[in-house]
């Protein structure tokens, strides 16, 4: 650690040039430090992009350590947390308080479940976005969170970030982060809790040369002071000042160092300051002299006021102790060393669960680490074996942590802490010779997080998907496969980073082979191996073809006690996997198991979804003279690919009887419905009903059903010979109808009720003539909702998407309109669309 308090990373000679990674860290502390005075937050951090371009890498820090940030070193880009957010979508992501968070990003409130709030933003310049920035500030009464003004500043400040990175990259010196980046770690600016002030004595003239903060000490403004000890001396209690003088000058003639405690008056009282100081040099002009002027040079150290503090609080009974950020302790008193029974060389520069066994519980750091991100007091009782029960109260600051500890005197006295708000933790089950074991809170938080992402999961692949967002980035492997078993034999679901079939010699092994990935499995425990040499000291018959990496994970996925697949975690170089990362990996495979075994059943039903779907929709529409019509279907459910909605073009006699149609429901049931129904309105207009008649029919039907669903549809019986359409709407949306000269408009014609609530209800039909090149679209109301809007504002959106669209043929023309719900990630509905184009013979 250097003198300005920054812990960096040892590079290599010549890399702390102006324009290398000194530059990128000069750039990185002022940012960090910048966001933390423009925003009031307690906390800054900054994130850089890693080398591999999979995850964001924690760089620099103010306020809270890394270590109190938990798994959050390394951030999967494609994670579900506010940075994450940021980075990719180059926007702010400001979140008031801990209820904001939750709303909008779950996941990242089940890692880091404290009331705060918090704003990240992009650091970039131009199109370049080199990482985020993020801070962090203690829950405000009515979560009003930043002014616009201040989350103006921090993004200024993120800006200046991405400015100086990208002149570092331009010169081609930018260092990109890696995952054996050490982050940068910036205390948050403080007044000083000691004021020195600096001067330069003559003791022959009584001149003094002082500098502000000495003057400042002495209650003298600088701009008044004359440059006289006499001046200083006067502030100063008279029985010292003799002593003080002689004192200087054996110093002075002795060459030894002054030190001496003087009184000065403060008001009608005194305090005490320190004086430091030597003889000064001599100039080379003048040491010919016999006897040069006696001159001390030094300093005035205002600090007695907390050395008396200190004294005073060694005296008490109780304990009192101060933690730096990172929870180490700095400062332990001796009623401390009592209460704890442990020594203050065992306290200090150690975490207090690091050594006390009965404190190694994650639950005890959490209180701490909590009271740290909310900037809030917590206390807390904790059983010291055998019984003695403690009352420990953590104080916060920017700076650190007081903290105060007590005997609590029997239930009472517990009960009287609850209900003053303090959180009573027992840890009567943990012994004084209980082994310390226990996970940090950031492999904690790392399981819960996986754990949240793995419930959105839904198929097979977006659980491999997840799995590798958050296992690689995590601990720095570079290669993941997910093998499933099958017969007793492995098949290769997912894999990321190998070289196209290279894992092809693993498919279909047996679980009886000698193999590190089908032992994990059939012994249930994983295998971890560090280097080469190991693997093939352990498994001598491996093929050396098949070694591309250096270390590995292999995990066992097991659920409901049977195999279910197998995790490889590889690593392009040797890596060591410490008892904790064990742990965590070995939870991570359980989850990873269960999250598997669920997304396989659902994939199997889904198969079996998707096949009855594609029996009952067309597969392909009809070739027919003078029209071209094409159908479009999307589902609006994630995974199973099934819903209700439907479209048919049905050649009757000498016209065509189109469909739209909509059964409510995205189900099985609504599926079958569908397929009933569509059966239905084949018959009868290939019967030659009129359009009244058919879906007159098909309500009739649908009340016989007793489905208990509903439907509507829009039909439409057109005859190319003369263009003449007759149409019925039962509660469907109005058709568009585009002109050959690019006019489109909503057809507002007559509609009936929906299907299946009358009996006999009334279907009116119209008619309409269609000019050569028109273009006749049909939709389910899927395709025009949208999240805060009504069905009539995207139905205008429709039709100026359908007026504008420029597209070659009809099948293009389908697929622009559905772009803008193809990347719609939650659709609230299926979307089944039918164009039909008039292009008669005559005509072309």
């Amino acid at each position: 650690m250097g003198s300005s308090g920054v812990e960096r990373r040892a590079q290599p000679t010549g890399a702390q040039g102006v324009g290398g990674t000194s530059g990128r860290d000069d750039a990185l502390v002022a940012a960090v430090i910048k966001a933390v005075e423009v925003t009031g937050a307690h906390a800054a951090s900054a994130f850089l992009i890693a080398r591999d371009q999979s995850s964001l890498v924690l760089t620099a820090a103010a306020g809270t350590p890394p270590s109190l940030i938990g798994g959050w070193h390394r951030v999967p880009v494609n994670s579900g947390i506010p940075v994450a957010e940021a980075y990719r979508s180059g926007r702010t992501v400001h979140l008031a308080d801990a209820d904001e968070t939750v709303r909008r990003f779950p996941q990242f409130a089940v890692a880091m479940p404290y009331p705060f709030g918090s704003a990240s933003v992009p650091v970039k310049s131009g199109r370049r976005v080199f990482g985020a920035m993020s801070v962090v500030w203690a829950s405000r009464p009515g979560g009003e969170g930043l002014s616009q003004t201040q989350r103006r500043q921090l993004r200024a400040a993120a800006d200046r970030l991405g400015a100086a990175l990208a002149a570092l990259d331009a010169h081609g010196a930018l260092d990109g982060p890696d995952a054996a980046t050490i982050p940068l770690v910036v205390p948050v600016p403080s007044g000083p809790a000691v004021r020195v002030g600096l001067f330069d004595w003559d003791l022959d003239t009584g001149a003094v040369t002082a500098d502000d903060e000495m003057c400042a000490i002495f209650g003298i403004p600088p701009h008044e002071f004359d440059g006289r000890a006499a001046t200083l001396e006067a502030r100063l209690d008279p029985t010292d000042v003799r002593g003080f003088r002689s004192a200087a000058r054996v110093a002075i003639e002795e060459g030894r160092v002054l030190a001496q405690h003087l009184r000065m008056r403060d008001g009608e009282g005194h305090r005490t300051v320190e004086v430091w100081g030597h003889a000064a040099d001599v100039p080379e002009d003048r040491r010919a002299e016999t006897r040069p002027p006696p001159r001390l040079v030094g300093a005035v150290l205002d600090s007695v006021t907390g050395l008396a503090a200190v004294a005073a609080i060694e005296r008490l009974a109780d304990g009192f102790f101060a933690l730096a950020p990172d929870g180490r302790v700095s400062y332990a008193n001796h009623g401390l060393e009592r209460l704890l029974r442990v020594g203050q060389d065992e306290l200090l520069g150690h975490r207090p669960w690091d050594v006390l066994p009965w404190l190694s519980d994650p639950v005890y750091e959490d209180r701490y680490r909590a009271a740290l991100i909310t900037q809030k007091p917590v206390s807390f009782l904790v059983r010291r074996p055998p019984d003695h029960w403690l009352v420990f109260s953590f104080h916060p600051g920017t700076q650190g942590m007081t903290g105060w500890a007590a005997p609590a005197t029997g239930k009472p006295g517990a009960e009287r802490l609850a209900e003053e708000g303090a959180t009573v933790m027992e840890g009567a089950t943990v012994t004084s010779s209980a082994p310390m074991a226990a996970p940090r809170l950031g492999s904690l938080y790392r399981v819960l997080h996986m754990g949240s992402a793995l419930t959105e999961a839904v198929t097979a692949r977006e659980v491999c998907r997840a799995v590798a967002e958050q296992l690689l980035p995590a601990f720095g492997g570079q290669k993941l496969a997910v093998f499933e078993v099958d017969e007793r034999r492995l098949h290769l679901l997912w894999q990321g980073g190998y070289p196209e079939g290279f894992l092809d010699q693993f498919e279909g092994i047996l679980l009886e082979s000698c193999q590190p990935a089908t032992d994990s499995l059939t012994s249930g425990t994983p295998r971890f191996i560090e280097d080469r040499q190991e693997l093939l000291k352990n498994y001598p018959g491996f093929s050396t073809k098949a070694i591309d990496s250096s270390a590995w994970a292999f995990l066992p996925l097991i659920a409901s006690g049977r195999p279910v697949g197998v995790c490889i975690l590889g690593f392009n170089d040797a890596h060591r996997f410490p008892s904790e990362e064990r742990g965590v990996l070995t939870a991570m495979g359980g989850l990873i198991a269960q999250a598997l075994e669920r997304a396989r059943l659902y994939d199997a039903e889904s198969a079996i979804a998707r096949g009855l779907q594609d029996a009952l929709l067309p597969h392909r529409l009809p070739r027919l003279p003078d029209m071209h019509v094409t159908g479009r279907y999307l589902p609006g459910t994630r995974g199973m690919d099934i819903g209700g909605d439907w479209y048919d073009a049905i050649p009757a006699g000498e016209g065509v009887a189109l469909i739209v149609g909509d059964v409510e429901g995205h189900n099985v049931a609504a599926a079958a419905l569908m397929g009933q129904l569509r059966s239905a309105v084949r018959a009868f207009a290939t019967a030659g009903h009129r359009p009244r008649d058919v879906v007159a029919s098909t309500n009739r039907l649908l009340l016989g059903l007793d489905s208990g669903l509903l439907a509507s549809c829009c039909y439409v019986m057109f005859h190319p010979r003369t263009g003449l359409a007759r149409l019925v709407r039962a509660g469907h949306c109005p058709p568009l109808l585009r002109e050959p000269d690019g006019r489109t408009r909503a057809l507002d014609l007559p509609c009936g009720p929906i299907l299946g609530v009358e009996e006999a209800p009334d279907y009116p039909e119209s008619e309409l003539h269609l000019s050569p090149g028109s273009v006749l679209a049909l939709y389910t109301d899927g395709l025009i909702e949208r999240r805060g809007s009504d069905l009539g504002t995207g139905i205008e959106a429709l039709r100026s998407s359908l007026a504008h669209a420029h597209a070659s043929s009809l099948e293009e023309l389908a697929d622009r309109l559905l772009i803008d719900a193809r990347h719609t990630p939650h659709r609230l509905d299926d979307i089944a669309l039918l164009l039909t184009e008039y292009v008669p013979a005559r005509a072309a």
